[in-house]
């Protein structure tokens, strides 16, 4: 099975960058060329600027709080292959997690945020011992995706 999440991305993407041509578009027309004057559904410009601002900081700002992440998973191979990395304004560095289906022990699900936050934790035995990778977070998933991915590395787990 093969899945990633990119349509989920590029969503958030397009609102943020919507979100921004609003933001100007309102401080160009109010501020710049002074064209509206007068106050709109009772609340003066200024109110609307900063209900503007408040809705353009959570659309960008809440898919860095969140975690959300690009993933591509993949385990039609010997291996199970996690791709991904952060998808907030900032991106961040391109991580690979590459597990030998015979290797893998097992993984485990947090949550942060009343579950609004969710990261995967993956385990591989290895000749020193139980090796943990760091979180992939895994907020950004559908929850069809999220349910494929559990029940796909639930298949890998060992049973105990």
């Amino acid at each position: 099975m093969t899945f990633d999440n990119s349509k989920t991305i590029i969503s958030i993407r397009i609102k943020l960058f919507f979100a921004t041509i609003i933001l100007l578009g309102w401080v160009g027309v109010v501020y710049v060329a002074k064209l509206i004057k007068s106050p709109i559904l009772g609340l003066d410009d200024s109110i609307w600027t900063l209900i503007l601002v408040i809705i353009w900081l959570i659309i960008a700002f809440l898919p860095m709080i969140l975690n959300y992440q690009f993933i591509f998973y993949s385990d039609d191979e010997n291996d199970i292959v996690f791709r991904f990395f952060s998808a907030g304004i900032v991106g961040g560095k391109k991580n690979s997690v590459e597990i030998n289906k015979g290797t893998f022990t097992g993984f485990k699900i947090e949550s942060k945020y009343f579950g609004l936050s969710k990261s995967l934790i993956l385990f591989q035995k290895l000749a020193q011992g139980v090796a943990k990778f760091p979180p992939i977070f895994i907020s950004a998933l559908t929850k069809d995706q999220q349910a494929k991915l559990i029940h796909a590395l639930k298949q890998y787990a060992p049973q105990s």
